[in-house]
């Protein structure tokens, strides 16, 4: 649970609900086709699907209140990888900021996959 304290009064965010909001914004990106997890028994590596994309995104509390998300992601091919893990992290910090106020010490974006069309 994710729990800051402001001018009125603290307010606490469930991880689930915080991990949903910013497997969205990631998704919501160009370029990305979704999130992704790595199975433990053969280590390939899984498309989730909507109602499953916060099991790619693991977060990290501190003890400044400030938090570190990493998402695990599968790309289309052909697309700037680097552009767009930049435009990622723009969107979920921008997401996170204006939904929970809550401070993302870290976003670390790891493409995991690329499929085509």
């Amino acid at each position: 649970m994710i729990k800051y304290e402001t001018d009125h009064g603290s307010i606490r965010v469930d991880e689930d609900v915080f991990a949903n909001l910013v497997g969205d914004a990631a998704t919501g990106c160009f370029g990305v086709r979704g999130m992704a997890m790595r199975s433990v028994t053969d280590g390939l590596v899984h498309l989730l699907k909507k109602e499953s994309m916060r099991k790619g995104v693991y977060v990290t509390y501190h003890e400044d209140s400030s938090v570190t998300v990493d998402l695990h992601i599968v790309m289309s091919e052909g697309v700037n990888i680097p552009e767009t893990c930049r435009n990622i992290i723009d969107e979920v910090r921008y997401k996170v900021k204006t939904a929970t106020g809550v401070r993302l010490k870290a976003v670390n974006v790891f493409v995991d996959s690329a499929i085509g069309d």
